[in-house]
């Protein structure tokens, strides 16, 4: 393969990129990049390099040196920030002989439960490393001024490409209003605690919690311990991860989607919940309301509350338990969004564009 201009994008992904039983919005976006850059227009030589990212031990660190070194010059890469964003000591060296660009998923520093100091310290990292990056993709427009603003980068070098979103049937539901879903890893970040315990100040909701429970298990373990003391054990189920069939059937059955976290770039989850014209309530945060954005005629088709407050979510959940006309038009508003979402090949056009402007640019770093 040849690596200079109309060569092929080098894309440097985390090992575990196609673990099924620990599904990421991150690793999704990677994946179905992947497969849709060619039809696109741009070929790429996948790297997935196994390691602890982003804080990689010695073997991982030289896997990932080695793999940069071995590069020609001028090669475009594109990196995942959870691979690059804590080692710009290694991508120093290469910073002016290849076109380096990072895809960023989520801030280092926006993980919830990290000692202040450790956020400190992978927030410099973090800057360091983009200001190393010719380009750097974000994956929302509030992600990437978020980026600008927090590592004082030039804005011409942040792109935004949003994820793609599959087309899928009308999601039959319950009975239209008390199966809630939520789509997400178990972890602090999600905030799944809340849920339950708004869930606990409002009746007859049912929820089902759909992700990995071993990324961080002392969470998921407490979370458990809070459904039974709150009395929940009926009314919540936390089920594990689940993906394909499996994923598209638990989707089938719910009325509203819940995503309460404290941090997010876009949601992704809640553009495959609008796909099947399933409304959604989720926190103000990060690129959530790009992704929820309107209806053609100008609806949101959701509820957004501020992140952290257990009475506003509460609240809302009782708005929608309460209001059928809310539902309604909530609902007819997610059905007009999803005839607006863009897919995956969509998607992948757009990055080739984003792509192809830098790999003809010359080799920059800030």
């Amino acid at each position: 393969m040849r690596f200079h201009q109309d060569g092929p994008v080098v894309l440097v992904l985390p090992g575990n990129v196609d673990d099924l039983t620990e599904p990421s919005g991150g690793n999704t976006y990677d994946r179905r990049m992947c497969g849709s850059l060619p039809g696109a227009g741009t070929a790429v030589l996948e790297l997935a390099v196994p390691g602890s990212w982003p804080e990689p031990g010695p073997t991982a660190r030289a896997r990932l040196a080695g793999a940069l070194a071995e590069l020609p010059d001028r090669a475009t890469v594109l990196l995942d920030g959870l691979v690059a964003c804590g080692v710009p000591e290694i991508l120093a060296p290469h910073a002016r002989r290849l076109r380096l660009g990072v895809l960023v998923h989520l801030p280092l520093a926006d993980e919830t439960g990290l000692d202040p100091e450790r956020a400190a310290e992978l927030e410099g990292r973090e800057r360091e490393t983009l200001r190393l990056a010719g380009l750097v993709v974000a994956t929302s427009p509030a992600a990437g001024r978020d980026l600008v603003r927090r590592h004082e980068l030039e804005p011409s070098r942040v792109q935004v490409v949003a994820p793609g979103t599959d087309r899928a049937p009308l999601a039959s539901g319950s009975d239209g209003v008390s199966r809630l879903l939520c789509v997400a890893a178990v972890t602090p970040r999600k905030a799944q605690d809340l849920l339950v315990e708004a869930l606990s100040q409002v009746d007859d909701l049912t929820a089902e919690c759909v992700g990995s429970l071993t990324r961080e298990p002392d969470y998921a373990d407490e979370l458990r311990w809070t459904v039974r003391r709150l009395g929940l054990d009926e009314r919540v189920q936390l089920t594990g991860p689940r993906s394909g069939a499996a994923l598209d059937a638990v989707y089938d059955t719910a009325d509203l989607l819940v995503l309460p976290s404290h941090a997010e770039t876009y949601g992704m989850v809640v553009t495959e919940a609008l796909a099947r014209g399933i409304p959604v309530l989720a926190t103000d945060v990060g690129g959530v309301r790009d992704a929820l954005g309107t209806s053609p005629g100008g609806t949101v088709p959701g509820l957004l509350v501020p992140p952290g407050d257990v009475g506003a979510l509460a609240g809302a959940l009782r708005r929608w338990a309460d209001d059928a006309e809310l539902r309604d038009r909530l609902r007819a508003a997610a059905i007009e969004r999803a005839g607006t979402l863009e897919d995956w090949d969509g998607a992948a056009r757009r990055l080739t564009e984003v792509l192809t402007r830098f790999r003809f640019a010359p080799i920059e770093v800030a």
